[in-house]
């Protein structure tokens, strides 16, 4: 099983274009060790060929042209894309839907129920596309059955609810509902398992179970502390109260990554423009690497 990271910020990228914090200003003077990010969003395949998209970003025109195996290459209209899979709703994972409309037939699409309902009411992509290539939705299963995506043959997928943020146009952003968020276990031929959930917001014995379970996490890496908005001057709501777990601090992501078994590969992915982790040669990454913690990268390759 092959995964690619296609972006691996969050919503805005890396630099974020309106934003002079102390990351994006650094990155753009050359002054930070660091490397841009585009808005995050991962691929699966197990013959390199057919993908499934892992949320479709709005930087998705980019991210086909970093990555060939997306690219045509087998007929005059084609693409590595087989189908997509949403986690959620938000604007940062759903909007690059509409740079593949000029597709010859529907667009296969699996998302929760919540999530449909978002896109076909709240923030109507699903009904603009149908106006080009529209769309062949598949309801995803939220009971953990595992299931499969038609043309990504030799990799299986299980959902599970994370108790997380809807979009902010969704009518129950301040209610959850069970699939407005989810966290997908993606399963190849051989046993081998990657836990990926970029929103996740709190730890649940359910979710922790799961994450035990596998050979690989990729997970919330958004903001490193719970008031990192705050404290910058950016906004009025702490990393916790928009759905995403901060890693420092007791009952952070780094403790509950430390709590894993030592064979787990850990990955932090949506990743804020803010986040210190992104330097390179800061205090906060070296804390990572003291504790085995990787941050992904536009690019980066994982075969299990």
């Amino acid at each position: 099983m092959h995964i690619r990271i296609l972006g691996a910020a969050a919503g805005g990228g890396f630099p974020q274009w309106n934003c002079n914090c102390h990351n994006c200003a650094g990155l753009r003077a050359g002054t930070l060790n660091a490397v841009a990010r585009t808005q995050s969003s991962i691929c699966v395949s197990s013959n390199g060929q057919d993908w499934a998209l892992l949320n479709a970003s709005p930087d998705i025109l980019t991210q086909i042209r970093a990555t060939p195996a997306l690219q045509p290459n087998r007929a005059a209209r084609d693409s590595g894309i087989a189908a997509v899979v949403l986690m959620d709703g938000q604007v940062d994972h759903s909007t690059g839907l509409y740079m593949l409309r000029e597709r010859g037939s529907p667009l296969p699409l699996w998302c929760a129920d919540p999530v449909y309902e978002d896109l076909t009411r709240g923030n109507p992509i699903l009904r603009v596309l149908e106006h080009y290539c529209g769309v062949d939705r598949h309801t995803l299963p939220l009971d953990g059955s595992e299931f499969a995506v038609a043309g990504v043959a030799g990799v299986r997928f299980s959902a599970v609810p994370l108790a997380s943020k809807a979009a902010p146009y969704s009518p129950h952003r301040e209610q959850s509902v069970p699939g407005d968020n989810i966290g997908l276990t993606l399963i190849s031929d051989s046993g081998k398992r990657l836990f990926y959930a970029p929103g996740l917001g709190a730890r649940e014995p359910h979710i922790d179970a799961i994450m035990r379970s596998v050979d690989c996490v990729m997970v919330d890496g958004t903001f490193w502390t719970d008031d990192e908005m705050v404290t910058a001057g950016f906004s009025r709501k702490t990393a916790r109260s928009i759905g995403h777990l901060p890693q420092s601090g007791p009952g952070g992501m780094v403790e509950w990554l430390d709590s894993l078994p030592a064979s787990t590969r850990r990955i932090l992915i949506h990743i804020n423009n803010t986040n210190p982790i992104l330097d390179e040669d800061s205090a906060q990454r070296q804390t990572l690497r003291e504790h085995g913690i990787e941050v992904a990268f536009d690019g980066m390759a994982i075969s299990l």
